[in-house]
């Protein structure tokens, strides 16, 4: 259950303005307009304009309403960016549609805000890709500068998509705890999140507020430690198999869990109270992840379309990946191959 303050705040975190809230989407134009949107560009796609029901005022104040059409981020963000004309973006839509705008934003020096309706926490973070044929730039990637988070919007998804979209921002939670950037601040951030994420998830009716809360937080976490072994498998297999974004985590987490317990067992062991455990016992962080992950309904990655002869060029590309150096126990092809195998 949460307090007061934790159901409804605004946050000045730097320079970018964060606003928690149910009925917060309502806020959205005047937030807009105080914070530097006076002419936007709207990102969407039409599940989300359909969805929201604040989203009619948001087209109405947008100089341009683009829909991000489907595909990986690269090419999406490529296909928007022309039109958008030097304006500011505003992303209303899950993690691919804000990741986009955050790509447009980098390489051509714009601001952007993110309104989530998934729990991606895409909004809070500086991690994405660029457009296709865009060089990646110098500076540091974009953050969003406005993000408004309304959990009526952002977890109001059936139990089983809510579940998966729960689960991919426990990963980002359970991450944080390892990242190379961890330090107190994200351990605390993440362990709270991720608290919030389970109580949310085993409560008779899904608790939507705090899983909205739990991904918020996480996202924040991770963004302050940065990717290691779970993004690098999880986000290699999405790309090279075209598998889903969040059932994906939610089928992998625990497996990677289950792999870093022994090396990281100070952390995991913390993970694993947060989630429920009755001992800080690091082996009990994957099986609760693995618990919590059942309610997304998802028997391996094979039922996601992850054929085994694609199994060999993921391996390849995940050794490749700079993440796999900064994580402990960092496991070699043989291991990557296992952990694959075990959750196919």
């Amino acid at each position: 259950m949460l307090s007061a303050r934790e159901r409804d705040f605004s946050w000045r975190d730097g320079e970018r303005l964060i606003r928690f809230g149910a009925g917060a989407l309502g806020e959205a134009p005047e937030l807009l307009r105080h914070n530097g949107f006076g002419d936007y560009v709207l990102l969407s796609t039409p599940r989300a304009l359909d969805s929201a029901c604040a989203a009619a005022a948001l087209a109405d104040g947008a100089a341009v309403v683009l829909e991000v059409p489907p595909g990986p981020v690269p090419d999406a963000a490529a296909a928007v960016r022309t039109e958008v004309d030097g304006r500011a973006l505003v992303a209303l839509g899950g993690g691919r549609v804000i990741d986009s705008a955050k790509a447009v934003a980098a390489v051509d020096g714009l601001r952007c805000a993110g309104i989530p309706t998934t729990l991606s926490g895409a909004e809070l973070t500086a991690i994405h890709r660029v457009p296709a044929g865009a060089e990646t730039p110098r500076d540091a990637l974009v953050r969003p500068a406005l993000a408004i988070a309304d959990p009526e919007l952002l977890a109001s998804a059936p139990m089983v998509a809510l579940t998966a979209t729960a689960m991919n921002a426990l990963a980002h939670g359970a991450e944080a705890l390892y990242g190379p950037g961890a330090n107190p601040a994200s351990e605390l951030v993440a362990l709270r999140g991720a608290a919030l994420i389970a109580a949310g998830l085993e409560a008779g009716e899904p608790e939507r507020e705090s899983l909205a809360l739990g991904a918020l937080l996480c996202a924040w976490a991770i963004d302050a430690a940065g990717l290691g072994l779970h993004h690098a498998l999880s986000q290699t297999i999405v790309r090279r198999t075209g598998a889903a974004h969040a059932e994906t985590n939610a089928v992998v987490l625990p497996a990677v869990l289950g792999h870093l317990a022994p090396h990281a067992p100070g952390e995991l062991g913390r993970l694993a109270v947060a989630l429920g455990a009755d001992e800080a016992d690091p082996a009990l962080a994957s099986e609760r992840a693995r618990t919590l992950a059942g309610g997304a309904q998802v028997a391996g990655l094979s039922a996601l379309g992850v054929r085994e002869d694609e199994l060999e060029a993921v391996v390849g590309e995940v050794l490749r990946r700079p993440e796999l150096a900064r994580t402990p126990g960092a496991p070699g092809a043989e291991a990557i191959r296992a952990l694959i195998r075990s959750v196919l």
